[in-house]
């Protein structure tokens, strides 16, 4: 399978957005109503999945298969 560059930048445009997205909310429950105690069970399920969103870009977009 042949990843091209549109999909490369596409993928990262994507990655950075999503992760910006998720930290923006995260950093808002934190600093709002809920406190830092009440919005650390957000931080515990944003940061594995920002993790999982640029594991999937390497895998799909930069690592090189050996298939």
């Amino acid at each position: 399978m042949k990843i091209n560059l549109a999909d490369k930048i596409g993928g990262f445009i994507g990655v950075v957005m999503v992760t910006v997205f998720v930290l923006g909310i995260a950093y808002s429950i934190s600093k709002g109503a809920a406190g830092f105690w009440g919005g650390l069970p957000f931080w515990c399920i944003s940061v594995p999945i920002i993790g999982i969103a640029i594991y999937d870009y390497w895998d799909t977009c930069l690592r090189k298969n050996s298939v």
